[in-house]
């Protein structure tokens, strides 16, 4: 019985999450602070109340919300995903769930900043998944030591392609941490090595003071 509510509360937290990022999309077409300010207050909602937080119970009795910086539109991008020119396959350890696959769908040259690879995840319904780590990753008041996540479809994490059928709106305000970087009985895939930033990303949610 206990298995069976809990898989009924993940499904809803999903879809709220999918819910809230439909939302997202349809106000960031013309204002994207906007965008940004709906889901910084719907994550805090699911963090605070929702029964599948990810947050421990003592976090959760103290929480008055998350950690993240003020929307700065110099951190969105439409980028070009560069197809790869042979295939390239990873496997993440999933903990309880076993090995998760994935394949490379591309890559995404950020200005000044380098380039980061998009992955598919290659399970059952697919997904695509862009992960993130940067150089304040793991530096006291800084990112998840392990990355945080900026697109996983999956999960309904999605801010839409760009104007072009090729390209990915990419907005490091809308960075957040996977449920592991709250609860280590969480198995997160983690950022690979074509997902590293030398730079300082100061946007998106950081770790708890």
């Amino acid at each position: 019985m206990t298995d069976s509510i809990g898989a009924l509360q993940l499904a809803d937290w999903r879809r709220r999450v999918f819910g809230l990022y439909a939302g997202v999309r349809h106000l960031s077409v013309h204002d994207p602070a906007a965008g940004h300010e709906l889901w910084r207050s719907g994550r805090d909602e699911l963090f605070a109340g929702h029964p599948r937080s990810p947050l421990l119970p003592d976090d959760r009795a103290r929480f008055t919300g998350l950690d993240i910086a003020r929307y700065d539109p110099d951190w969105r991008f439409e980028l070009e995903v560069r197809r790869p020119e042979e295939p390239v396959r990873l496997t993440v350890d999933g903990g309880p769930d076993g090995p998760i696959p994935f394949t490379l769908v591309g890559s995404v040259r950020l200005p000044y900043l380098g380039s980061l690879d998009v992955w598919r995840l290659a399970g059952y319904g697919g997904g695509l998944f862009l992960p993130v780590k940067d150089a304040l990753a793991g530096t006291a008041g800084g990112t998840f030591g392990g990355g945080r996540y900026l697109i996983d479809t999956v999960k309904g994490a999605d801010l839409g392609p760009g104007a072009d059928g090729d390209s990915l709106v990419v907005d490091f305000n809308f960075a957040y941490n996977p449920s592991c970087a709250y609860d280590p009985s969480w198995s997160c895939p983690l950022a690979p090595e074509g997902n590293v930033l030398r730079a300082e990303v100061p946007v998106g949610e950081r770790m708890p003071r």
